[in-house]
């Protein structure tokens, strides 16, 4: 079977072309350009290398953009005195505080902190409750980068079998409510598996597309996997590696080498699933900064 490569990071590039010419657009009627602000606190290696790209972003898109970095030792009352005052923030139009915390910080605290309109990561219960409800929101990135990604590549979905490997609040179970809704863009039937699965490689050997955000490097192998089936691999977990100059590699929750040749499409680690969660970032920040959700 000839397997072909999803190109999440061309996907991306697309849609921050788009993005790019909506903000020059802006910018030539005289209008205020979207501003991004990110919150980084302590330094974990993949929260700054993809803190770091955030701002890349938004250098390309001719957004405004502000990183506020704080070591691991800030309290939580701190963090959500900074949160609050990037609510208040006029100039601010969306902004995360990215993930995860250190342990003695509780994330769910902050993401009810911050205001729904500037909730750009997509994680604050209104929008989530909206998402399900079949709202506008301001919807999680990477599920929406998933969902955006099959529409873009032209892969079918309507009447689909989609098993979700995975049901944190960031990943799994927000997409799994995507992929079910009456839409252009989805419309499948979900089955949502997790660590009580049961029999869960006879699960997935039944779906026509697989989405595996359980966090496990390699974890989907090939005889979970039917010929034919499309793989969305969403995990990205740092393995040690010595040979490596930087001392990991990078490895998904599927067993590339040995699933690739089984499936007609698949999601390579990285340059798959990543770039689409910051390009839907960017995009949900130009929906924040035009008032489309929340009027402003």
């Amino acid at each position: 079977m000839t397997t072909h490569l999803i190109d999440g990071k061309q996907t991306a590039e697309d849609i921050k072309a788009e993005i790019a010419a909506e903000v020059a657009a802006l910018k030539a009627a005289g209008r205020k350009v979207p501003h991004l602000a990110a919150v980084l606190v302590g330094h974990d290696g993949g929260s700054e290398t993809y803190v770091r790209n955030k701002v890349l972003a938004c250098e390309r898109v001719g957004f405004a953009s502000t990183l506020l970095r704080f070591e691991d030792d800030l309290s939580e009352a701190d963090l959500l005195a900074q949160v609050a005052a990037l609510n208040d923030d006029p100039e601010i139009d969306g902004f995360i505080v990215q993930l995860p915390l250190p342990r003695h910080i509780d994330p769910d605290k902050v993401i009810e902190a911050i205001r729904p309109d500037k909730d750009v990561d997509g994680f604050h219960p209104m929008n989530m409750g909206r998402m399900v409800a079949g709202l506008p929101a301001l919807l999680p990135a990477t599920p929406s980068g998933i969902v955006e990604l099959l529409a873009r590549q032209g892969i079918a979905t309507s009447g689909k079998h989609c098993v979700v490997i995975g049901r944190s609040n960031i990943v799994g179970s927000p997409v799994s409510i995507l992929l079910a809704k009456n839409l252009d863009t989805a419309n499948c039937t979900v089955t949502l598996c997790h660590s009580r699965t049961q029999n869960l490689a006879a699960i997935t050997r039944t779906a026509d597309i697989i989405v595996a955000a359980i966090g496990r490097p390699e974890f989907v192998t090939a005889d979970m996997v039917r010929p034919g089936a499309v793989v969305i691999d969403v995990g990205t977990t740092r393995v040690p590696d010595p040979s490596r100059k930087n001392g990991y590699v990078l490895k998904g929750d599927v067993d590339f080498a040995g699933v690739a040749p089984l499936a007609s499409r698949i999601t390579p680690v990285p340059g798959g699933v990543g770039p689409m969660t910051i390009a839907m970032l960017l995009l949900n920040t130009l929906r924040a900064a035009k008032g489309e959700v929340y009027p402003k």
